[in-house]
């Protein structure tokens, strides 16, 4: 598949950003402009979401060999992989399959593990109830003569400002209809849900550990609860040598809510 992307900066060092769950390379453009000071980074929409093509099928065995392919068509030869949440999840399958290509991973507030067996606490609902919000307002975009009215739904239906606030950012008028609609391919993430929340897990990374072919970082956001105390100890076995970084007052999406802090974090990491 031939993703949409960004570049920021010059021809140099490469780092590639790889988004999660609901966003796109623009939720990443504050990031990749810093970076773009001194490095060479590219910022993708992976499948299913931004202007990347729309695709029958939502797996990471597919959104990894579309990163591998992406590096092919650039003639990226080695990288520094940033991945959050779901991208998370994507760089670290693709670093195990792919370690010749990286030169570092960073992964963004998300574990190596299945969040399917912490339904009682995990994210898997809240997700379920995001895409079920999302495809009502699919479902009955002619309702909507506004963004204003659109968060307003949003608010209503998920509660969670930040949270609207960011899904926002994935709703455009469609220039023919001139309703709204949402870029994610609501209905095939939905039905790949349970393989989204539950893959790239210390099963699937078993026969690979140790991994210690590159540096790895994992920054987490003191607020979320996407990566725990309790993660540190199954990181360390699969990733001995990992570092973990905290990024204070901070939630799931601490590259928008401390992007001081955050950029502060992985700048230390990639310089090192």
């Amino acid at each position: 598949m031939e993703l949409f992307f960004r570049e920021e900066g010059s021809p140099g060092k490469n780092i590639v950003i790889v988004h999660g769950l609901y966003g796109s390379s623009d939720n990443w453009l504050t990031t990749g402009k810093k970076l773009g000071a001194h490095y060479h980074v590219y910022l993708i929409d992976q499948r299913n979401h931004g202007r990347s093509p729309n695709a029958p099928a939502h797996s990471y065995e597919l959104m990894k060999e579309d990163l591998a392919e992406f590096f092919e068509r650039q003639q990226i030869e080695k990288a520094i992989v940033i991945g959050h949440s779901m991208g998370g999840k994507t760089a670290m399958y693709f670093a195990a399959d792919y370690p010749e290509k990286v030169e570092k991973l960073i992964v963004v507030d998300i574990a190596p593990k299945d969040y399917l067996q912490y339904q009682e606490t995990s994210q898997y609902y809240q997700h379920q109830l995001i895409l079920e919000t999302l495809r009502e307002l699919n479902n009955h975009c002619e309702k909507y003569q506004s963004r204003e009215g659109i968060a307003d739904f949003l608010k209503l239906k998920l509660g969670n400002r930040e949270l609207v606030q960011f899904l926002l950012k994935s709703i455009y008028r469609n220039k023919e209809t001139k309703h709204f609609k949402c870029r994610v391919n609501v209905d095939v993430l939905y039905d790949s849900l349970d393989e989204i929340v539950g893959g790239v897990n210390y099963r699937w990374l078993e026969d690979r550990i140790p991994i210690l072919q590159y540096p790895v970082l994992f920054v987490r956001g003191e607020k979320s609860n996407y990566l725990t105390a309790e993660d540190e100890t199954m990181i360390r076995k699969i990733y001995p040598e990992a570092k973990i970084e905290t990024i204070p007052d901070a939630g799931h999406w601490l590259h928008a809510e401390q992007p001081k802090l955050f950029m502060e974090a992985i700048s230390r990491f990639i310089n090192t």
